[in-house]
């Protein structure tokens, strides 16, 4: 979250009506441009949502084996099915300002506007609270919450001590395990802070984040056999 507790970015969920109203004009309006191909990749998007065809989603169900479910506000994500119709290829380091408990009880807010898919605790426990196939307003830009996932970690940008060696850990391989699920590299290019995110003005995770050792324990993880993560 960083230095503030909203990040709304525009981001809106389309309605039934939007989706054959919007559906319908793309394709009248791109064929009168010649554009066939942007309308195919905006309704590529889009499909999936008509009524009859939305995929089925397991309650309670998480990405990442051992992470604990809580589910975030409907009002602070907007559901999708990426990377079908979104490209994931980033992944989001934020820094709560904050411990735990008050991180779970923002996302779950519906006036708070933001969320990220999961939240890593100071003792290495990973909770997860939106689905990777869904869009968390969590990084302030709408086009960099398309395409990455975003993971938050208990504690303060300007407290060292925030960031223990359980969490780093478990966050190491929690990126690890989305790194190979969606083929993003391993470097500073593709795991990025959130205040390296346009047109934000946060500062998360702050000049005490060791990246340099985070990304050995990420590339380290990728490598070993996957172990299952404590229950909460």
């Amino acid at each position: 979250m960083g230095d503030r507790r909203t990040a709304k970015d525009g981001d809106r969920r389309l309605g039934r009506r939007a989706l054959f109203v919007g559906g319908t004009a793309a394709v009248l309006g791109t064929a009168v441009l010649g554009t066939a191909a942007l309308a195919r990749e905006e309704l590529g998007r889009l499909w999936w949502r008509l009524p009859g065809i939305e995929k089925p989603r397991v309650a309670g169900a998480v990405d990442f084996p051992g992470a604990r479910w809580v589910a975030a506000s409907p009002a602070n994500l907007r559901r999708a099915d990426r990377p079908d119709d979104y490209r994931i290829d980033r992944v989001i380091i934020h820094v709560t300002q904050g411990g735990y408990r008050s991180a779970v009880n923002v996302f779950q807010d519906p006036g708070h506007g933001a969320a990220a898919h999961y939240i890593v605790s100071a003792d290495g426990h990973v909770t997860q609270m939106v689905r990777e196939l869904d869009v968390a307003f969590h990084a302030g830009n709408r086009e960099y919450n398309e395409r990455s996932v975003g993971i938050e970690h208990e504690g303060f940008v300007e407290d060292a001590s925030s960031f223990t060696d359980a969490m780093y850990e478990a966050s190491a391989r929690l990126t690890a395990a989305i790194c190979g699920r969606y083929g993003i590299p391993v470097d500073r290019g593709h795991i990025i802070g959130h205040v390296e995110v346009p047109g934000t003005d946060h500062t998360d995770p702050g000049p005490h984040w060791d990246w340099a050792r985070y990304l050995r324990l990420v590339r380290a993880a990728r490598t070993a056999p996957v172990k299952p993560q404590r229950s909460a």
